[in-house]
């Protein structure tokens, strides 16, 4: 049996992420390397104590070309890279936003109700994951709870975080607004969440993709190209 299960809206935006995440990712990898260490507050330099050195992780102490965008150091192209694709990213969320609320995409799919929510409710859904049980028989089409908290905290907290620390580096931008230094602690605690917040995507994009393989790989995927999907169990009609 087959269900209509992702909008276009949602498609496109997803295929995008798809592209602007490993990019971004990439570009800032390369960023990083121009000074791989992180630390809190306004100020941080070679001579003060960071929280985090890339040298903890990678030999050389910067990370290897196979992870950057470019492979080769050169700050200046990894900058325009990652500009150019932050900017896609910004967009292509508010688009996805504006069509997720007029196609009731986010009231439909993505709201938690308060049974949910409840530590029963949760330990359930976690323990049909590990029996690799995803789909509810009843209503196959409709998101668990785990995957509704973990798109809502991609799409109102994850990402939006990553784009407003991001602009919070920008010197032109700290002219507009300065205040967005004060609410995340300076420059420099900026760039630590920034960082933050790109590890905690990476780790999302890692077990998503785990859980589509786990599901069923070419059902998964097929379904985010065309919107149909087909129910696992059920025959073809």
């Amino acid at each position: 049996m087959w269900i209509a299960k992702h909008k276009l809206a949602t498609r496109l935006w997803h295929w995008i992420n798809a592209l602007t995440i490993v990019v971004l990712l990439g570009s800032g990898l390369m960023i990083l390397n121009a000074h791989p260490n992180l630390y809190w507050g306004q100020y941080g330099t070679n001579f003060d104590q960071p929280w985090f050195r890339v040298g903890w992780v990678f030999d050389g102490g910067r990370v290897p070309g196979w992870l950057t965008i470019p492979s080769n150091y050169n700050l200046a192209l990894a900058r325009r890279w990652h500009l150019t694709f932050a900017l896609v990213m910004g967009f292509a969320l508010l688009a996805f936003m504006v069509a997720s609320l007029v196609n009731r995409h986010f009231q439909r799919d993505l709201r938690l109700r308060r049974a949910e929510l409840a530590p029963a409710h949760l330990a359930h859904d976690v323990r049909e994951h590990l029996a690799l049980r995803f789909h509810d028989p009843e209503r196959p089409g409709a998101f668990n709870t785990l995957q509704k908290l973990s798109y809502v905290a991609v799409i109102f907290i994850l990402i939006p975080l990553v784009i407003a620390t991001g602009l919070t580096m920008s010197p032109g931008f700290n002219a507009v607004a300065p205040w967005m230094l004060d609410l995340f602690g300076g420059r420099q605690s900026a760039r630590s969440i920034h960082f933050i917040v790109a590890m905690a995507l990476t780790a999302f994009i890692v077990v998503h993709i785990a859980l589509v393989i786990l599901a069923g790989p070419i059902n998964e995927v097929r379904s985010m190209i065309t919107g149909r999907w087909r129910v696992p169990g059920k025959d073809y009609r």
